[in-house]
């Protein structure tokens, strides 16, 4: 048989037949530290015009995983495609080093600040433990081949990141974005923190659903304007429908929207209801009395015809508004929206607009206040009954049922979470024009895939204030002082934030945390109080445009990916 191997003129290699890769890549990667080969190509490159990449950090915390892979083959591809086409491309490999998460992880080790360990202590633990993390990540990262100045990453926990942070927070304060206030936020009752926007997920939750019953304080006007005198006007209810019974306590008015149409539906035991028209054959299946008969003479009123009117609340000594508000609907209830300003944003909002007061009777750790009437010293978890049985006790329990809807949960601990207005800082969207800013700035940059500029933009356009102060150990300090009578900042806040930068540079986050308002103020210090709040972990990553290159090099004043 004629052999044709030697007849074909194929090229020769030295590439062997088996590739062997769980051998030779190995080998591979060793080859490449030990040449320290991206040293020698930004070396050979540094002349060329630069394209700056910003690594988005991974979280330092746990094992790296599909999605860590995608992102950081994605960025190696880039910066060596900028480097085929001409360019400097240095790639700065990032961590996200402080938060609640690693608070955690050693809270589970260690025991919680207080109890077991102190907060100095507590954070040392944080630092190792971030430390330990990135250690892990860092060589999964280089098994994966990703060329990056792996030996110098930039870390959120290092002391020049964590001081230009502060500068940077010193820049923000200086144009006036941020304002302080009593505006509701996520709490989680088991961090004990407030929690930002990205930290909630959402699951469903079983809650009780009530339908309330407020009396009319003053029935002679309500019958007045109804142009109904007939059988007596002293029955008459707003009824309101939640499925956070345990917010009654700190209900400030009742809102209606001010183009839908009310009635006074008749009810056997409770007399007139006032309800909107068209939830009004509803509202009389679910209270059990059939067909809805709406008390004759009564016209039909729109919400701004109700409107100034008063209700009693139901177990506290006190009066309450009819207020407008737009937010409410006919989705479901009675068009009669239960408001508490200290509980809710929109409920807030209505707040601000009618100058209703926001009285939060919930502390830090979930329990009402002991001037709460009714569940004083109850946490909200456990004061449903009592509200309940109260709401009985005085005729104005109208239904109950339970309800599964979807409901705002914490991220880590997966627990069903509280709005509660508590005094918090905040950037403001709107004050000072950021948000038109930051939707200019989204309409001049190029979005690969282009779908993602309409997600940011609707994004940005719809989001609330940004909430920066988290009440934490492991963190950038928000290193502010607070007149103690005028709750307002330093004058000098700008400057001071740069001094403190400057000494976290030098020393470390202790030259904060471990120092006193005399230390920065002397004689003033008297007059201020020294926060120990820290700035929300989201606010280190988003910084990671300016302070990722404080270690090494100028930041760019544009970044190209």
């Amino acid at each position: 048989m004629t052999d044709y191997k030697h007849t074909l003129n194929l090229p020769e290699t030295k590439f062997p037949m088996q590739a062997d890769l769980a051998r030779r890549e190995p080998e591979i990667l060793a080859r490449w530290e030990a040449e320290q080969l991206y040293t020698q190509v930004q070396h050979a490159s540094a002349e060329r015009p630069v394209y700056w990449l910003v690594d988005g950090p991974p979280y330092a915390n746990g094992d790296i995983h599909i999605g860590h892979a995608v992102n950081k083959v994605l960025k190696d591809i880039v910066v060596k495609a900028a480097r085929l086409s001409g360019h400097r491309a240095p790639f700065i490999p990032g961590w996200d080093c402080h938060g609640l998460p690693i608070e955690l992880q050693v809270e589970k080790k260690h025991g919680k600040v207080g109890d077991a360990i102190d907060a100095r202590t507590f954070r040392d633990k944080c630092r190792a433990f971030a430390q330990e993390q990135i250690e892990r990540q860092r060589l999964d990262f280089k098994r994966l081949g990703i060329l990056a100045d792996w030996e110098r990453p930039y870390l959120t926990m290092s002391p020049a990141y964590e001081a230009e942070q502060l500068r940077v927070l010193a820049d923000i304060i200086e144009r006036g974005h941020v304002v302080r206030g009593a505006k509701p936020v996520h709490w989680c009752l088991d961090c004990g923190s407030s929690l930002a926007e990205a930290e909630v997920e959402y699951q469903d939750k079983s809650s009780t659903a009530v339908d309330v019953a407020f009396a009319v304080a003053d029935p002679s006007e309500l019958a007045r304007r109804f142009g109904s005198f007939q059988e007596g006007p002293a029955d008459a209810r707003f009824v309101i429908w939640t499925t956070t019974p345990w917010t009654l306590p700190a209900n400030q008015a009742i809102a209606v929207h001010p183009d839908l149409e009310y009635v006074l539906l008749e009810h056997p035991q409770h007399g007139g209801l006032v309800v909107a028209e068209k939830l009004a054959g509803e509202c009389a299946r679910r209270y059990g009395i059939g067909e809805a008969h709406i008390r004759k003479g009564a016209a039909p009123l729109t919400g701004k015809q109700l409107a100034g009117l008063k209700a009693r609340h139901p177990f506290i000594a006190r009066q309450v508004p009819v207020v407008l508000a737009e937010h409410v609907t006919l989705e479901a209830g009675t068009g009669l929206v239960h408001t508490a300003p200290a509980h809710g944003l929109e409920d807030f909002a209505v707040a601000q607009e009618h100058g209703l007061p926001v009285e939060n009777p919930v502390g830090s750790n979930g329990v009402f206040n002991a001037g709460a009437p009714v569940v004083a010293g109850l946490h909200v978890r456990k004061a449903e009954d009592a509200i309940l049985a109260a709401l009985a006790g005085a005729g104005a329990l109208l239904h109950k049922a339970t309800l599964t809807h979807s409901y705002p949960h914490c991220w880590r601990h997966k627990t069903p979470l509280i709005f509660r207005a508590t005094p918090q800082w905040f950037i403001s969207m709107d004050g000072r024009g950021l948000r038109a800013q930051a939707l200019k700035g989204i309409a001049a940059t190029k979005w690969i895939p282009a779908w993602g500029e309409a997600r940011i933009r609707e994004m940005v356009a719809g989001r609330p204030d940004w909430c920066i102060s988290r009440q934490r150990y492991w963190g950038v300090p928000l290193a502010l002082f607070v007149h103690k009578e005028k709750n307002t900042l330093h004058p000098d806040t700008p400057v001071l934030l740069r001094t403190v930068a400057d000494r976290v540079e030098r020393e470390g986050l202790e030259a904060w945390f471990s120092s006193n308002a005399a230390d920065w103020l002397g004689t003033e210090a008297a007059q201020y109080e020294k926060l120990g709040d820290t700035l929300d972990v989201w606010f280190d990553s988003g910084v990671a445009h300016r302070c990722s290159f404080a270690e090494r090099e100028p930041a760019p004043e544009q970044t190209d990916l």
